[in-house]
């Protein structure tokens, strides 16, 4: 790695970047507000379209499920059609799949739509890591960070934009980003270059192999118990709080901006001062406090309202060192890597959702979210008992101290 790597990311390099990581940028933005866009319009396709909890929760596992297999085969798709050129397929998808969200007249017609729609997440969402990695000023420390404001962002916006359209139908979020995502494709087909280098095409087994790699391996099983717990706080927590689709959408929009404050200004600040093994475990075990406090107080809105947002804040600082440590911890290239590991967390958050609703019916809105702090604590566990395959990641953080020791002592003389 260059020192360029290690570096501690200062918030110039985050934000001074060229034009087609900025356009990449936007277009994450739009793709991540597809994940919380159905949040605040759940309640109101259940009665819309006659529909049980469990077939609702669908929406998102179809999304997710379909999102997390596709995720291996992405980087062999790129390899072979291009960076720019998968982007803008998978752009395309989302377009065609959300309007035919949008037009459809049976809950189970959506479920599907969704799928076809978590193809094109997929396309893009794995290309667009590597994309903004690779052409990022300011090294891949400012690129995750970047890459986890734009997830934050759309977090926080899709609910607040779902509540918003869904007030006035639940039809409404779907055109949304129709629109959204039409914008996002001229973006990426106007400012996004093409590298002009010749393609090295990936083997189709590569993210397979790739999850051989201890490191690797380790990160992706923690992140698949991970996500449980942050699909289960995302998806489910729409029932018990009873309110309505703007209500839902304000309460996902504070969520989201709380995580988006913490990617982008507290996780790199922590992440200077001591090892991210150490980080990821002291956030999953008060991320595990907070799901558990959710689950006692789960009959008190304000209370469940304040969990939510305090999981936002917890989960942003979890996301960026997550990703940060993906992306450093072996040396695959970073397509591979980054379609490997998102293949099995996504397919962790698609058996969240119906698995809360499932659980709610069959004892009590509580236990969701105490098998979703169990899973967090899982997810710990696997930190821990892995540490030793992860010292590649923890080694970054004794670098740049040296290197910034080094320039201090250069300075001084």
């Amino acid at each position: 790695m260059t020192a360029s790597t290690h570096a501690p990311t200062s918030a110039a390099s985050v934000w001074r970047q060229p034009a087609q990581v900025w356009a990449v940028a936007f277009a994450c933005v739009v793709a991540f507000m597809g994940i919380g866009l159905v949040d605040p319009i759940l309640p109101a396709i259940a009665a819309s379209l006659d529909a049980t909890p469990v077939e609702t929760e669908l929406l998102f596992t179809s999304y997710l499920l379909v999102t997390g297999l596709a995720m291996l085969v992405t980087s062999w798709v790129s390899s072979r059609i291009g960076t720019k050129a998968t982007l803008m397929t998978g752009l395309g998808l989302i377009v065609v799949f959300s309007l035919l969200s949008a037009l459809s007249g049976s809950v189970d017609a959506i479920i599907g739509f969704r799928a076809g729609w978590g193809l094109g997440n997929a396309l893009f969402i794995s290309t667009a890591l590597a994309t903004i990695v690779g052409a990022a000023a300011g090294g891949s420390g400012a690129a995750i960070v970047l890459y986890e404001a734009a997830l934050g962002l759309g977090i926080a916006i899709g609910p607040l934009l779902g509540g918003l359209l869904g007030e006035v139908s639940w039809r409404g979020p779907f055109f949304g980003v129709v629109v959204l995502m039409a914008i996002a494709f001229i973006a990426v087909a106007v400012l996004v270059r093409g590298t002009g280098e010749r393609r090295t095409p990936i083997p189709l087994s590569a993210p397979i192999r790739a999850l051989r790699t201890p490191a690797l391996a380790v990160l992706a099983a923690a992140a698949l118990f991970y996500n449980i717990g942050f699909f289960i706080l995302l998806a489910f927590s729409p029932f018990p709080l009873g309110f309505g689709a703007m209500g839902i959408g304000l309460t996902f929009f504070g969520w989201g901006v709380a995580l988006a404050i913490t990617s982008v200004w507290v996780a790199p600040a922590l992440a200077r001062r001591m090892p991210r093994t150490t980080i990821m475990q002291i956030v999953l075990a008060l991320l595990a406090g907070d799901l558990l406090v959710a689950g006692l107080l789960v009959e008190s809105a304000a209370a469940l309202v304040t969990c939510i947002v305090v999981g936002g804040l917890l989960l942003g600082v979890m996301n960026t060192v997550l990703t940060e440590s993906v992306m450093e911890a072996t040396d695959h290239p970073r397509a591979v890597a980054s379609s490997a590991y998102s293949a099995v967390r996504f397919l962790g958050g698609a058996a969240a959702p119906p698995l809360a609703a499932l659980l709610w019916h069959a004892f009590s809105a509580s236990v969701p979210y105490y098998v979703a702090a169990v899973a967090v604590l899982l997810s710990g566990l696997i930190i821990l008992l892995g540490r030793g395959a992860l010292t590649r990641i923890d080694g970054h953080i004794a670098d740049a101290q040296e290197e910034g020791a080094a320039v201090l002592i250069g300075d001084a003389g």
